[in-house]
């Protein structure tokens, strides 16, 4: 593996500009900001955000190396292909722990998944070299989770001000040092996170057999047809909406300005159906994972 996956970041000097990176957003702020309650991650943790789920896959496996470590890994029980509602569970669960957790907690489950992750390296086979242990690796993942966080955040609740996403990047930073990225790693500001994530984003590339596994995941061809099929469409609609240009262009994904228009039509109404639904329901998923992680540490059950 090489030293490094990325140039120097104080040089580095990316072609790439936001525009490519990121997907674009209008939406005008919802709520009148409360200056003693700013914008936090654990507020992303409404199910709504989870709509970019699939979305957010693919932009991990824009990097090749995330890619053949999840296509090639020989942890099945984790398989996203053979157990996908497993890897559901335990996907959920590290964003809940990362975000709500305690330190305890926190370093419990990186345990559990530091056990997973010694059996995912390249071989001999492999087109490309990786090691789930690597560094570089998580924070691409830990950055992609951060990108999918803030952008559902601001479909639901309008374009944050710079201090509120300051605040916001701020207190992401779980995200990436749950497991071994170190607090250095994750960059200081979020203007820096910015400059990092168009060089990140000079990287991506999705060769044939990546884009038949990407299409074959947004297709949702590994759960039941007969659940599957009223989704499909829809989760479509939604994964294209949140992948960025660059993403789209690779994946030969279409999107209209009109595609993007109803795009957030759709999450204007859901942040009205938001005002009338409980926190208890909003947030419920992210607090049923922390009880189940609870129980399961309790009483000595697998976690991952």
């Amino acid at each position: 593996m090489p030293a490094s996956y990325l140039p120097d970041l104080e040089t580095a000097t990316p072609e790439l500009t936001t525009p490519r990176t990121r997907i674009r957003i209008t939406t005008r702020k919802r709520r009148v900001t409360n200056a003693r309650k700013p914008a936090l991650i654990a507020e992303a943790l409404d199910f709504w955000s989870f709509a970019g789920a699939a979305a957010n896959v693919v932009m991990q496996l824009g990097w090749p190396e995330v890619a053949y470590g999840v296509m090639e890994s020989k942890v099945e029980s984790g398989s996203l292909v053979h157990h996908p509602w497993k890897r559901a569970r335990t996907t959920t669960q590290y964003l809940a722990v990362a975000v709500l957790g305690t330190e305890e907690e926190r370093t419990m489950f990186r345990d559990a998944v530091n056990t997973a992750h010694r059996h995912v390296h390249s071989d001999s086979e492999s087109p490309v070299k990786y090691n789930a242990f690597n560094k570089e690796l998580q924070m691409w993942v830990a950055a992609c989770l951060f990108i999918g966080f803030e952008d559902s955040h601001q479909l639901l609740h309008g374009v944050m001000s710079e201090e509120e996403a300051e605040t916001f990047y701020q207190s992401a930073r779980p995200l990436a040092t749950t497991l071994q990225v170190p607090d250095t790693m994750w960059p200081a500001t979020r203007k820096e996170f910015d400059h990092y994530w168009n060089v990140g984003c000079e990287r991506v590339v999705i060769d044939d057999t990546t884009c038949e596994f990407l299409n074959d995941l947004v297709d949702l061809k590994m759960i039941n047809p007969l659940i599957r099929l009223p989704f499909v469409n829809l989760l479509r609609f939604l994964t294209t909406g949140f992948l960025p240009p660059l993403y789209r262009d690779q994946l030969g994904l279409e999107w209209t300005e009109d595609d993007r228009r109803r795009f957030e039509h759709l999450f204007t109404f859901v942040s009205i159906v938001n005002k009338f639904l409980p926190k208890s329901i909003r947030f419920g998923g992210s607090r049923m994972m922390m009880k189940d992680l609870r129980r399961r540490l309790k009483h000595d059950k697998p976690i991952i």
